[in-house]
């Protein structure tokens, strides 16, 4: 009887680890197609599939054949439109990012990156030159790169300042950052349609709040009115950030220190700087 007991037991934790694995690959590829046009195949995918399921259950046979035919080749459409999420989540998984943290040498990175952003924004800030940073966390922004200018080249913050320079080509749009790098510029981010945020933003900030409603990127605002300095996340948006106010946040976010501290920050500040009750 023990080696059955046993045997169950075993079987039993084998059958919870292999749900836990499954659900986590699976919320991981969630996050890599969130924010980009996959999620609406995606959606058109589960549609099928119902309609597939609900003919078979109903014997509807004309129905059910051309759902077979449908999902038969529809799993060759399906890898030729996910092509750039396949090729971004297989190329993670060859540097193994896709399933695990930020290294030793990715948080020093990192802390270069927050330094180049945090020194170019404070320089900016204090001439009123108008910008826009967008830095890619878990989602993918590869639909809002598309819109802009590839640069490629490591993140400095004399290029960012650069970039947003007046009357310069890629001045009006929105920088994408990785760690340290400048994925594009010139990027054009959603708008925000939200009814509560307050009439006196501005394209920038209704572009950040809007990027940040859809994905988990972190944006950085400089007014090109005030100078004022502004971060959104999650729909939410912190005004009139110093560059230690900036720093911080960003570190806490971007590296992950902090993380519940800021949580709460973003609850109230966030609605109190940027949206109206």
């Amino acid at each position: 009887m023990l080696p059955v007991g046993s045997f169950s037991l075993g079987n039993y934790i084998s059958q919870i680890v292999d749900i836990l694995l499954v659900t986590y690959v699976f919320y991981k590829l969630i996050m890599l197609i969130r924010g980009t046009k996959a999620v609406q195949l995606l959606k058109g995918i589960v549609i099928i599939v119902a309609v597939w399921l609900a003919s078979s259950f109903f014997e509807l046979r004309t129905m059910s054949w051309l759902m077979d035919k449908a999902i038969t080749y529809g799993l060759l459409a399906i890898i030729i439109i996910f092509q750039p999420e396949l090729r971004r989540a297989l190329e993670q998984l060859g540097r193994g990012k896709l399933f695990s943290r930020a290294g030793g040498a990715e948080e020093e990175e990192m802390e270069k990156s927050i330094a180049a952003i945090v020194k170019a924004t404070g320089y900016m800030a204090k001439r009123r030159i108008g910008a826009i940073m967008s830095f890619e966390r878990e989602t993918g922004l590869t639909d809002y790169v598309e819109t802009g200018i590839p640069i490629h080249s490591k993140l400095t913050s004399e290029l960012l300042t650069n970039i947003f320079v007046p009357n310069t080509p890629l001045h009006d749009g929105a920088v994408i950052l990785r760690p340290n790098e400048i994925i594009a510029a010139g990027c054009y981010l959603p708008l925000t349609e939200s009814p509560f945020v307050s009439k006196e933003l501005g394209t920038r900030h209704r572009a950040a709040i809007g990027v940040s409603e859809v994905t988990d990127a972190i944006t950085v605002v400089v007014s090109e009115e005030t100078g004022g300095v502004s971060i959104t996340k999650n729909g939410e948006i912190h005004r009139n950030l110093d560059e230690e106010s900036l720093k911080n946040l960003l570190t806490a976010e971007l590296m992950g220190s902090g993380r519940s501290a800021s949580s709460s920050r973003w609850n109230w500040r966030g609605k109190k700087n940027g949206q109206t009750p």
